[in-house]
């Protein structure tokens, strides 16, 4: 069953929508937001609430790479893989990120603080390379910005 607050939220948004099903990807953003994941459980949840099935509504969040499907740390880090971060050193500040944290991509440091995942466009292509950590944009990266970011999000 959805928490109060998750429904509470839900229905706000109701009122934007003609049709409940529509409401899909902003329901799932809701729930996870409180819950910092998508568990099988929360689909469910989510899926009775707004009268779909599981499997709709897992297609739905298997599609979008914002919604987690796992458990993620405080922190989830974004790193731009497209063409524009590639040839703008995409593949030196990642193997940079990943050994600082000690991670390979789609993993969680053990203290739970950052998850590192790969994102096929940020859509900061003029200032390539570009991450993401939670909301934050950050581009035109090098490993001395990269330190300097990440002592921000404890």
């Amino acid at each position: 069953m959805l928490k109060p607050e998750e429904q509470q939220e839900i229905e706000r948004e109701l009122e934007r929508y003609r049709d409940r099903r529509a409401l899909c990807i902003e329901g799932l953003k809701i729930v996870q937001k409180h819950r910092g994941w998508i568990s099988d459980e929360a689909l469910a949840d989510l899926g009775e609430f707004l009268g779909m099935t599981v499997e709709e509504i897992d297609g739905v969040a298997t599609f979008y790479n914002l919604i987690y499907r796992r458990p993620v740390g405080r922190h989830v880090i974004l790193v731009c893989d497209s063409v524009s971060c590639w040839i703008r050193g995409y593949e030196g500040l990642r193997d940079y990120l990943r050994s600082k944290l000690g991670l390979a991509m789609g993993e969680t440091t053990p203290d739970n603080r950052f998850t590192l995942l790969p994102i096929v466009c940020l859509g900061a292509c003029g200032s390539a390379p570009a991450m993401m950590v939670d909301n934050d944009l950050h581009v035109n990266l090098d490993p001395e910005k990269i330190d300097r970011i990440l002592e921000n999000y404890k």
